[in-house]
């Protein structure tokens, strides 16, 4: 079965975007963006680059670990408000909210349960995991559900924002184990977590 995996970018002290909810990577954004930083994503995650980005780079095909990818609607905001509807065109991209309307044919949006939409999704036959992209909120809903952690930690601290998994999660302490890392030069280490067994 694929696993559920929450890839995300977070500040020393926790935080995933600024208290406004922006994109922590564009323009004014916090998160340090060193060669060697977009280097380890082009050889390893090429898949989580954005479209504009991955064309500029002239990165095709399919993805190494992910075909799917989720976010909820603040973080598809960020996008819509840049003009991209669609930040992920190379993966199957499912937004979820009740809220809103996909104006690109190539988004779904879940008005439903993240958690039994994540269900299915694991239960479809692919070598390649789901990537949860953001945001927090929907990661706390989604927190039972995720196998891996893979935190690009930065050498950053903001003071306030929005936490890794939201501000709605309940206090219920789970076990992670260190499964890999890699420390980049520029500061940023790549840590992935797997759930431990209960």
């Amino acid at each position: 079965m694929r696993e559920l995996v929450y890839f995300i970018a977070s500040s020393l002290d926790g935080f995933i975007a600024d208290p406004e909810g922006n994109d922590p990577t564009g323009p004014g954004g916090f998160w340090p963006i060193g060669e060697d930083y977009v280097a380890h994503l082009v050889s390893e995650y090429p898949e989580t680059l954005p479209g504009a980005a991955r064309e500029a780079m002239g990165i095709a095909g399919d993805g190494r670990r992910f075909d799917t990818v989720l976010e909820g609607r603040r973080t598809h905001e960020v996008g819509l408000d840049a003009g991209v509807t669609d930040a992920y065109p190379h993966l199957r991209h499912f937004v979820f909210s009740r809220t809103i309307e996909s104006s690109d044919p190539r988004i779904t949006v879940v008005d439903g349960d993240p958690v039994a939409t994540v269900r299915e999704l694991k239960g479809e036959s692919s070598d390649r995991d789901i990537w949860l992209v953001g945001g927090g909120d929907l990661a706390g809903t989604l927190l039972p559900e995720i196998d891996r952690l893979v935190v690009k930690l930065a050498p950053v601290t903001i003071g306030a924002g929005t936490p890794l998994f939201g501000r709605h999660v309940e206090f219920a302490p789970q076990q992670w184990r260190l499964a890999d890392h890699t420390v980049l030069a520029s500061g940023t280490i790549f840590l992935t977590y797997e759930r431990r067994a209960d």
